[in-house]
């Protein structure tokens, strides 16, 4: 039996998967993240606890095919990080700083990446050879799976999705510089933000009046969904931006499956349907038939699709 380790680099912690060869996860844990000093204990940290997980195992590494890892910045095919701001990394070469602590066999991608291959192997989009992950957070993100395989582009941005300019007239300014970028409407703060405004800009009657000051995304969808008309009618306008941002990167990447994941996800089938619907009334008419599903791995997904690299 031969196995591989699937690490997810976050900010806060480092998750850390054992797999077996099959693709079944067997053990995971975290770790603390130690982003101190340009976070020069991070790789050492993580070589420590994967050996700690082969000795309680009895797995000897000549019986290990790799270390697949997932990080929150760009990397280049040869595994160079070319800056990973939150966790105060410059650029290296990834695949050999942690190949020479380890010994071992290392494969390197984005964080949104992996996760968008490990949906598309174990979770939502199981079954698809290509797939479109979006993740609906406090940002936008997602990966783009073709024929099994990330992606990545030449500048390690493939998949960057959030930065897709929609049409909303107001062409709200976008942390990344531009300007009307779907991150703004479509993501929990785009989503909070455009229904402060709606309110501040009517006299409608809402009962999210009553949460202007701590108002969440969760207020807004369930308040939709119990009938509150301004809350309806703001999603659908948020839906309608999502959808025109998913129509523009299918006419590029052509997946047979959009997942959604991510925080605003917990909406469950509201969501799902308000952005299938949205995307039908945008889309180019021979992506008819493009699939959606919500994510189903959660804060695994990272740690499937890191592993899954190594195949």
């Amino acid at each position: 039996m031969k196995y591989g380790f699937g690490v997810d680099v976050g900010g806060t912690t480092v998750k850390l998967g054992l797999f077996d060869e099959g693709g079944s996860l067997l053990d995971k844990r975290e770790i603390p993240t130690h982003t101190e000093n340009g976070g020069e204990r991070i790789l050492p940290d993580i070589a420590a606890a994967l050996d700690v997980i082969l000795h309680e195992y009895g797995i000897a590494k000549a019986d290990v095919i790799g270390i697949g890892i997932g990080v929150p910045g760009p990397v280049s095919d040869e595994g160079v990080v070319n800056r990973c701001v939150n966790l105060n990394w410059g650029v290296f070469n990834l695949h050999e700083a942690l190949g020479a602590l380890t010994g071992l066999r290392v494969k390197a991608g984005n964080d949104a990446n992996c996760a968008a291959l490990g949906e598309a192997w174990k979770g939502g989009g199981a079954g698809s050879r290509s797939s479109l992950f979006v993740t609906l957070g406090t940002g936008v993100g997602g990966g783009v799976i073709l024929n099994g395989k990330i992606l990545g582009g030449a500048h390690g941005v493939g998949g960057e999705i959030g930065h897709i300019t929609v049409s909303a007239p107001d062409k709200h300014p976008c942390t990344c510089g531009k300007r009307g970028c779907v991150e703004q409407y479509a993501s929990a703060t785009g989503i909070v933000r455009v229904t402060k405004e709606r309110l501040a800009a009517c006299d409608a009657p809402s009962v999210l009046r009553e949460k202007a000051e701590t108002l969440t995304c969760k207020d807004v969808f369930d308040a939709a969904k119990a009938g509150d008309a301004l809350a309806v009618e703001t999603l659908e306008q948020v839906f309608d931006y999502l959808g025109e941002a998913l129509a523009s990167a299918c006419c590029v990447c052509d997946p047979e499956r959009i997942i959604l994941g991510g925080g605003v996800t917990k909406a469950g089938e509201y969501l799902l349907h308000g952005a299938a619907r949205h995307f039908e009334a945008h889309m180019f008419h021979a992506c008819k038939g493009t699939e959606f599903s919500l994510a189903t791995l959660g804060n695994d997904a990272g740690m499937y699709g890191a592993y899954r690299q190594l195949a």
